[in-house]
């Protein structure tokens, strides 16, 4: 058992040691649909549990980010849940991109770690950075 704390689902504390500079990792709500040939960590359990929120800063705490991208979406029906996840990335880069762009870019994916979150486009792709 891991002493330090930290993700404990193996399969996500495997992706995350794998994933390296430029790699993307994509953190979705539940309705994301996620791309057949890109691995899914499906952390879902019913509606708004986990929570979006949780797993985006669990991800991030044991992770570098150099940039992240949101669905322009975002912006009209969800700005409560854009100014939180913009609270989490004070000094990152953020790059929107309509919707079906960002469902595109997620076939490039390392994996998708999907949430039980039903706030609509809560969903980030986070681009990798390297810690040196």
């Amino acid at each position: 058992m891991k002493s330090t704390g930290g993700i404990l689902n193996a399969q996500l504390s495997r992706i995350i040691a794998e994933t390296g500079h430029k790699d993307l990792l994509v953190v979705t709500d539940a309705g994301l649909p996620i791309p057949l040939n890109v691995e899914r960590v499906d952390l879902a359990v019913i509606p708004m549990l986990p929570r979006f929120l949780d797993v985006l800063k669990a991800v991030k705490s044991e992770i570098v980010v150099e940039s992240i991208m949101l669905a322009e979406e975002i912006k009209t029906y969800s700005p409560e849940m854009e100014a939180e996840i913009l609270k989490l990335f004070p000094n990152v880069p953020v790059t929107y991109t309509p919707h079906t762009n960002l469902k595109e870019i997620s076939k490039q994916a390392r994996a998708c770690i999907r949430s039980g979150e039903f706030t609509p486009y809560a969903n980030v792709i986070i681009t990798a950075g390297c810690a040196y």
